[in-house]
């Protein structure tokens, strides 16, 4: 298992959802309306180290679900600075510098490795989960040299990849009072 997530009772400033309304209308995936966005679902991954916040979003606006994962850091990501999506106030934790995770290297190795060992989101330390991601282990295929992860934006069904991943990460949420299922991200 991924380990349990610390989960803080705090006040954020801006939220999660204000910082995602000024962001989401630069990215080229996002078709929605930014002064609309609700979150209907969040999945959480564990640092090993313990030292960057993973968190998933899911975000619902203009009538498309798109995953949106972050990571949250106390100093700046060397280099990174393209994936930086704004800071916060956290009641707790002072600032947090939030990230686009998929620039995040912390992000991308844990990704992987769920999907790898066929692992699933953390526990939360409080509160409640909202939904369960599952990895299926990786089909071993003596020709592959490289593998990459791709991380599926819009949750429409229509934005797989059409390639046989070697390995997914699938995702199950309530989303209209009905149960969602879909591939959140292939390895290939």
């Amino acid at each position: 298992m991924s380990g349990t997530a610390t989960v803080h009772h705090a006040e954020l400033k801006p939220t999660k959802l204000e910082l995602l309304a000024q962001w989401l209308p630069s990215q080229p995936w996002f078709e929605g309306d930014a002064h609309d966005p609700e979150r209907v679902g969040a999945y959480r991954f564990v640092d090993p180290d313990g030292e960057v916040g993973i968190e998933t979003l899911l975000v619902r606006s203009g009538g498309l679900t798109y995953q949106v994962p972050l990571t949250y850091r106390a100093e700046p990501l060397e280099d990174a600075g393209s994936y930086l999506i704004g800071t916060l106030e956290h009641s707790v934790l002072g600032t947090r510098y939030v990230y686009d995770a998929v620039g995040d290297p912390v992000y991308v190795a844990e990704l992987i490795r769920v999907i790898h060992e066929a692992d699933n989101e953390a526990d939360l330390s409080q509160g409640e989960k909202s939904m369960s991601v599952l990895g299926s282990g990786i089909t071993a295929v003596s020709n592959a040299a490289m593998q990459a992860a791709r991380l599926i934006r819009v949750l429409d069904g229509a934005h797989n990849h059409t390639a046989i991943p070697l390995g997914i990460l699938e995702g199950t949420w309530t989303e209209d009072g009905h149960e969602r299922n879909e591939v959140l991200a292939t390895i290939r």
